[in-house]
């Protein structure tokens, strides 16, 4: 596994927490990453991911809510919903990373993390949000 995808798949974690943890949680990251032996290169890009979804939650959720036809954000599973929200973040703000390797990336995390049918879910959301953001 490449180092990109083992900090998606780390950022994806602490958000998973933080989504199901309580709000008492202070060091969420220092808690997970005591815990971990990775690299500092896969920690600094988890970590810009993570901090990245947390800090444009608000218009990453709007996006996602837009073009998630049917499915509220609330009701979504938490892991599907937060592969995604790394993936949108990645499409806004990480440039130098092809769309079709951000979606690419997300579909095999959520084939490994999800149910059987998160793979498609996530691919459809994401195709119609790259042509939305990468077109800008």
């Amino acid at each position: 596994m490449g180092s990109r995808r083992k900090a998606r798949e780390c950022a994806l974690q602490l958000l998973y927490q933080v989504d199901l943890g309580s709000p008492d949680l202070q060091d969420t990251p220092g808690c997970f990453w005591s815990l971990q032996e990775i690299d500092n290169p896969t920690r600094e890009f988890a970590m810009v991911l993570f901090e990245g979804v947390q800090k444009n939650a608000a218009e990453i959720d709007d996006l996602l809510s837009t073009y998630s036809a049917n499915w509220k954000v609330s009701r979504m599973a938490s892991i599907d919903k937060n592969i995604l929200r790394v993936a949108i973040f990645e499409l806004m703000h990480c440039p130098d990373i092809p769309a079709k390797v951000t979606i690419n990336e997300a579909v095999e995390i959520a084939k490994n993390y999800g149910t059987k049918e998160s793979g498609a879910f996530v691919n459809g959301i994401l195709d119609n949000i790259a042509k939305k953001v990468r077109q800008s």
